[in-house]
């Protein structure tokens, strides 16, 4: 699979995991130098698994929170713990 943006190719990995709906990319899959962190806000300092959304930055444009990683997943999420999920300008196919 595959997470884009300007058909700029952000992850790639034939290890996905599908958890709710999103596909989650293993760490080592995606293009962390195009990844830069965000504030948190309330609502992210809500969530039980400790979110941590990022903003996608590709060719000068930035993608505001199109990218997220749990931190601290409880255990019905534990299998995406180290991966990243995509939405908004990212499509995944």
């Amino acid at each position: 699979m595959q997470a884009t943006v300007n058909d700029q190719v952000v992850a790639q990995s034939n290890d996905v995991i599908d958890c709710k709906g999103y596909q989650y990319f293993p760490r080592d899959a995606v293009r962390m130098d195009w990844l830069e962190k965000t504030a948190k806000t309330a609502d992210d300092l809500k969530c039980p698994h400790g979110v941590q959304f990022y903003d996608v930055v590709v060719g000068g444009t930035r993608h505001a929170r199109a990218a997220w990683s749990y931190e601290s997943p409880r255990p019905e999420m534990a299998e995406v713990k180290d991966r990243f999920g995509f939405w908004q300008d990212v499509k995944v196919v």
